[in-house]
């Protein structure tokens, strides 16, 4: 796990040595930096050493020096690719190190390199002899790439605020990228904070052409569910053994590892199943696996997680924190976030990387197991919704609405009072918006309101309707995993996995979008996902020979914190606010969520993020 970062044109070594300082806590082990002023191309690297420990410096380039490589990341099928171009004539001079492959695969396979890859990365090679930079991204996006375009200038970074370290590049907030921002929760892919720069989106690569100085980005692969239909529910026994064959296959890749290793465990069965497909492969004792708690209970999955680990016979580690010290972390981690993020677990999520790093450099987390396999509320409520956007009229909605309003606010963890009323606002739009409304942080009505302009769902969740919408054919239940996949787990939970996990130095590894798992994933009808009522079902009868009935039953908790009764406590950032949006209307917000009147939890969270992510350098020993 590392730190990337480069440019082409303007700027000079002082920029490179800027941005790469900006990202030494993604890489405390090691720098590298090229320079070549004449043709205008400068290549960094920060090291966090995991594999190849003595071979794997960068930047690393062929043996004429003709291909160089930045990389972040882990190439899982490394070894695999090797032996391949070994026999295709490629001559190794590292070790194992999984950077070299992308050197020589590059050399073989030009542009069709990433969708060879089972893998996290995002990397930059240099082609001098072409005189071109090719840039990747992995399938899901787990590791960030961003770039800044302009003319004369072209550069890349693991994180925003690397970029903004070049001297040339500007920092003006987009009021596009704002407005969405405050739609979503998180920023979709391409679109980034700042002016002229961009995500490149998860399966996606950049070819830029140094001698012309443009570029042009493809799409290797993308996620879409493709049900086979063939498979009949005789299939159930053979699917669930595939399953578990796979995920233990996955783990098994994830093991990967020079430097120790745990497992991050929650009291759910996506982080069970990963340990115990992981114990398929290591003895369950030489495993180690990380817990926080909280001593409020609503919020609590220490004792679920303590269980799972008796019952597998993991060595584990759990830390009780109380809410009142992490609440005190908030302004310190949301600084560092580097772009602004509308989900408050990030608290947690850093809590519990900072704990495990204490003993391990790699963690295997069970991410994406709720969007392959269909974990998430929104599941449960798309029949009903179906039936009541055709039995209830507008006008009785809207009265629904108004009486959903009165009731008391709960400060418990997902309370049914804002699920209900998450629940109504979405149905107040057609079913294409019905996920990114049940999600968002303010309705396009109250966004409007706050930004002084009108403002069009259509405009804000474009993308989101055209997934929605490209294939009329599948059921609510694939829609909505597709939404989830393609916009919800890149955007969001691997962002701040990877925000969370780095500012520690730690690399998190994400067992569920292993290749070979996903695409298992994407061919299994619905019926094998949700079935009547019941979420993940054949993830379960999957992980029935290797889990306690126990853990296949525990309701989902989810990793959440008291942000609405925090926001009661917590002042309001300064009136000022960033142009374009009503510093007034905000502050206004923030005393009905005070005094109990409604509950502006998700608005004030992403304005409390907005304000500490342009607030400044981050602060990192507050953080520590």
């Amino acid at each position: 796990m590392c730190g990337i970062a480069g440019f082409f044109g303007e700027g000079d070594r002082t920029d490179l040595a800027r941005m790469i300082r900006a990202l030494a806590h993604r890489g405390p082990d090691g720098e590298g930096l090229y320079a070549d002023p004449p043709a205008g191309v400068y290549l960094g690297h920060r090291r966090l050493a995991i594999v190849d420990i003595a071979g794997g410096a960068q930047p690393m380039w062929n043996a004429d020096e003709s291909i160089g490589v930045v990389f972040n990341g882990e190439i899982y099928n490394h070894r695999e690719l090797r032996a391949e171009l070994e026999a295709r004539g490629a001559r190794f001079r590292s070790d194992h190190s999984d950077t070299e492959v992308l050197v020589h695969g590059y050399a073989e396979w030009g542009e069709d390199l990433p969708a060879r890859l089972n893998g996290m990365f995002a990397f930059a090679i240099y082609d001098r002899a072409r005189r071109r930079m090719f840039l990747a991204r992995d399938r899901f996006g787990e590791k960030p790439l961003y770039y800044y375009s302009a003319p004369g200038l072209f550069a890349f970074a693991s994180e925003l605020s690397a970029l903004k370290h070049h001297r040339a590049v500007a920092g003006a907030v987009d009021p596009r990228a704002l407005q969405r921002f405050l739609a979503y929760g998180y920023l979709p892919a391409p679109t980034a904070l700042y002016q002229g720069s961009a995500k490149l989106p998860g399966g996606h690569h950049l070819t830029l052409d140094l001698a012309a100085d443009e570029f042009r980005i493809g799409c290797y692969w993308r996620f879409r569910v493709e049900p086979d239909d063939s498979l009949g529910d005789e299939a159930e026994e053979r699917l669930a053994e595939e399953l578990r064959h796979l995920l233990t296959q996955a783990a098994s890749r994830r093991l990967m590892s020079d430097v120790p290793l745990g497992v991050f465990l929650s009291g759910g069965i996506d982080s069970a199943a990963v340990l115990a497909a992981a114990g398929e492969r290591l003895s369950l004792g030489a495993i180690k696996s990380f817990t926080i708690g909280f001593r409020e209970r609503s919020f609590d999955e220490s004792e679920a997680a303590r269980q799972t680990a008796q019952a597998l016979g993991s060595t584990h580690a759990d830390e009780m924190l109380d809410l009142s010290a992490a609440k005190a972390l908030i302004p310190a981690v949301l600084s560092r976030l580097d772009e602004p993020l509308g989900d408050p677990s990030i608290i947690p999520t850093y809590l519990l990387s900072r704990f495990a790093r204490r003993e391990v450099t790699v963690a295997l987390s069970g991410d994406g197991g709720d969007e392959l396999f269909a974990g998430y509320d929104p599941f449960r409520a798309l029949a009903l919704a179906d039936h009541y956007r055709r039995l209830v009229a507008p006008p009785l909605h809207r009265g629904l609405r108004s009486v959903a309003e009165l009731l008391p606010l709960s400060r418990r963890n997902m309370s049914f009072d804002f699920k209900l009323r998450r629940t109504l606002a979405g149905l107040s739009y057609p079913p294409a918006l019905w996920n990114p409304i049940w999600m968002a942080p303010v309705e396009p009505a109250a966004l409007a309101a706050l930004l002084h302009e009108p403002v069009r769902a259509e405009d804000l969740y474009g993308d989101a309707m055209a997934l929605w919408d490209e294939d009329g054919r599948k059921s609510l239940v694939d829609r909505t995993l597709e939404f989830f996949t393609n916009f919800y787990l890149p955007n969001d939970i691997l962002m701040k996995v990877d925000r969370a996990s780095m500012m520690v130095s730690l690399e998190s590894r994400a067992v569920f979008l292993d290749n070979d798992l996903v695409d298992f994933a994407r061919r299994l009808p619905a019926r094998f996902k949700y079935r009547k009522g019941e979420r993940k079902y054949l993830l379960k009868r999957a992980m029935e020979p290797l889990l306690p009935r126990a853990v296949l039953e525990r309701p989902k908790k989810g990793f959440g914190m008291p942000i609405a009764s925090w926001l009661r406590s917590l002042p309001p950032p300064p009136a000022e606010t960033v142009a374009g949006l009503d510093g007034r209307a905000l502050a206004a917000a923030w005393r009905e969520h005070r005094v109990g009147k409604r509950d502006h939890r998700l608005l004030l969270w992403c304005w409390l993020s907005l304000q500490n992510c342009l607030g400044g350098e981050p602060h990192y020993a507050a953080a520590a």
